[in-house]
């Protein structure tokens, strides 16, 4: 709840700061038009001349202070609107929406607040779409992936259980890295990310329930991620990142998950051995000598067997008592149902309130997004609602990809590739609609799964672009770095969900399983989100990536995540790997501290 309050009043003070900035246009440093002065003629002759100067500085080299766009706000709020639709830095061709021209072109100048205002609304709702679409759609069909695989839970826990945790993250640092002007963003989200997780979460982790971690996973795990951030470190010194040193952030995460992989596959040779030893010495003992039991297993299912039980007699109550043969009608319409009734009956108002504003959004990703569940009966089988996704589905890939810019496409300058997408979907629903049944999944009914990793993987990108876009967009209007949206809007966004799981899972007796969440999933974070998004820029720029350093602030940020890791590799094991209350309590102080000093790095009073 706390980080909850932190996160809508920090968006009230964007809003405050954001309505004092645009209020200032017309005064002091804004350009005042004079009278005599024609708005089509002198205005667009001045804002030309501007832009012909910063041009020039631009070719001259001085592009670490200053991109073309950011000077709109130096410029009237009148002459605002006119400066964007001229200026090509301004155009925003990743995104579905230029927000720039939104903010200064959709209405008068002295309503640019409230669209500002929308905006940020919007934003929430985007982060809303993440998580739905994350928690919901994408994670559901990794698992059924891993499950058809038949990969180990430490091989799906550290590859796909990481991604589907980590797909806001990933998706947004890998559009910010992808782009030359928001690379800032995915610096300070990820360090931002990384900060707040290792801190806040873990922190609360500590509060909530305190106990003692696992001694090895936990050191692996903090040398793994200090690995990591130095290399980032340096990488950001330089200015410049390599094909060869970006491949090594992916070969890094290889070496990372077989490192999980060989050290699980020791601990249960290990764990056997022992068993095994245990079990002879005890087949030696004398009858009368008592051997003590292991207890670990019983303890582990017997929690599991009773509340599988429970879960069998609740489901047996409301099991029909004669077969049902449900409709093909019935079957879509109760499969776009976003509310079980059972589950609505128990839940608190609140609960139900929050539901049905994100009701539109679920009822669309339930009409694009197909979900295998291999632990259901019918693994999710739904014939109706399945063939209709192999229409809405591929329509969806289409037009969120690059933007819609390959689906609006004309062949031959008369068909458009989403038509021709449309016909091959009707094709293929067609075919499996008249050759499966409503009561039994075909054979390649896995084959759903891979659609649903794709389509959702779709939303989750689209989505992380047009917050990328927005934060953008609130970086140039309220002079704000990349850096400072990055690790407070965010990395807050995209971790704020994590927290509240994490300290769920803690409170429900796993502190051990919260705070392992904690540190492999932005080690992959980091680790693909820069891999990838670097690699994209070099497929479609040069062959080596300029990364700008966007002030002090960017060293604040390195540093105080590198003296995090430290103090995390020093200090717990001197407390012999316990984790209380009193060190919970520093990790937060600690957080404060950083977010002050990044405040006061941002505003001028700390500089160099």
């Amino acid at each position: 709840m706390t980080s909850r309050v932190v996160f809508i009043s920090l968006l009230l003070l964007l809003w405050c700061h954001c309505r004092h900035v645009l209020g200032s246009g017309d005064s002091g440093t804004g350009i005042v038009p004079s009278p005599d002065r024609s708005a089509d003629g002198a205005d667009l002759l001045s804002m030309g001349t501007m832009v012909d100067t910063h041009s020039a500085m631009l070719r001259q080299g001085n592009t670490d202070e200053v991109r073309l766009c950011d000077i709109v706000m130096n410029l009237s709020a009148a002459d605002r609107c006119a400066f964007v639709k001229a200026t090509p830095d301004c155009s925003m061709e990743d995104s579905f929406i230029n927000y720039l021209k939104m903010a200064f072109c959709l209405l008068p100048p002295n309503l640019t607040p409230l669209t500002i205002t929308l905006c940020i609304i919007w934003l929430l709702i985007l982060f809303i779409v993440l998580g739905l679409t994350a928690s919901k759609f994408f994670c559901p069909n990794l698992s059924a992936i891993s499950s058809s695989l038949r990969l180990t839970h430490n091989v799906a826990g550290v590859t796909f259980l990481a991604l589907g945790n980590g797909a806001p993250d990933v998706f947004s640092a890998t559009v910010a890295f992808s782009r030359p002007h928001t690379a800032g963003l995915a610096i300070g989200a990820l360090f931002g990310a990384g900060i707040f997780v290792t801190t806040v979460v873990a922190g609360s982790v500590s509060l909530v329930k305190p106990f003692t971690v696992a001694s090895r996973p936990f050191l692996r795990d903090v040398i793994f991620y200090m690995a990591a951030v130095f290399w980032t470190f340096i990488i950001l010194y330089r200015g410049t990142i390599s094909l060869g040193e970006t491949l090594g952030y992916l070969g890094l995460y290889v070496v990372y998950v077989v490192t999980v992989i060989v050290s699980a596959y020791i601990y249960s040779h290990q764990k056997h051995s022992a068993t095994r030893s245990s079990i002879q010495s005890s087949t030696h003992a004398p009858a009368d000598t008592h051997v003590p039991e292991l207890q670990t297993s019983e303890s582990d299912q017997a929690p599991l067997l009773s509340n599988g039980s429970i879960q069998e007699d609740y489901d047996s109550e409301y099991r029909p008592l004669l077969p049902y043969c449900e409709s093909t009608s019935s079957i879509l319409l109760n499969s776009l149902n976003p509310v079980d009734s059972r589950t609505w009956r128990r839940k608190t108002w609140r609960w139900r309130t929050v539901k049905i504003l994100k009701m539109p959004l679920e009822l669309l990703l339930l009409l694009t997004v197909p979900v295998v569940d291999p632990d259901k009966e019918d693994r999710n089988w739904r014939r109706p609602l399945n063939c209709l996704h192999l229409i809405t589905a591929p329509l969806v890939c289409v037009l969120t990809f690059s933007s819609g810019e390959y689906g609006l496409y004309l062949i031959e300058g008369q068909f458009p590739v989403w038509a021709l997408t449309l016909l091959f979907g009707l094709f293929l629903s067609a075919i499996v609609f008249l050759t499966t049944s409503n009561d039994q999944p075909p054979a390649y009914h896995l084959v759903f799964s891979l659609l649903g990793f794709v389509v959702s993987a779709m939303w989750i990108s689209a989505a992380a672009s047009e917050v990328v876009s927005i934060l953008h967009m609130l970086g140039v209007v309220l002079s704000l770095s990349n850096n400072l949206l990055g690790l407070t809007l965010l990395a807050w966004g995209n971790s704020i969900g994590d927290c509240f799981s994490d300290i769920t899972i803690a409170r429900q007796g796993y502190p051990r399983m919260a705070l392992s969440a904690c540190f492999g999933g932005i080690i992959f974070n980091m680790l693909i989100g820069v891999g990838i998004g670097c690699l994209i820029q070099m497929f479609n720029n040069e062959p080596v990536v300029t990364l700008e350093p966007e002030g002090l602030l960017t060293w604040v940020l390195a540093g105080s995540l590198g003296l995090s890791l430290v103090f995390s590799f020093i200090l717990v094991p001197l407390r012999c790997f316990h984790l209380g209350r009193a060190y919970g309590i520093f990790l937060l102080l600690f957080y404060a501290v950083f977010l002050l000093v990044a405040l006061l790095t941002e505003f001028g009073f700390i500089h160099t």
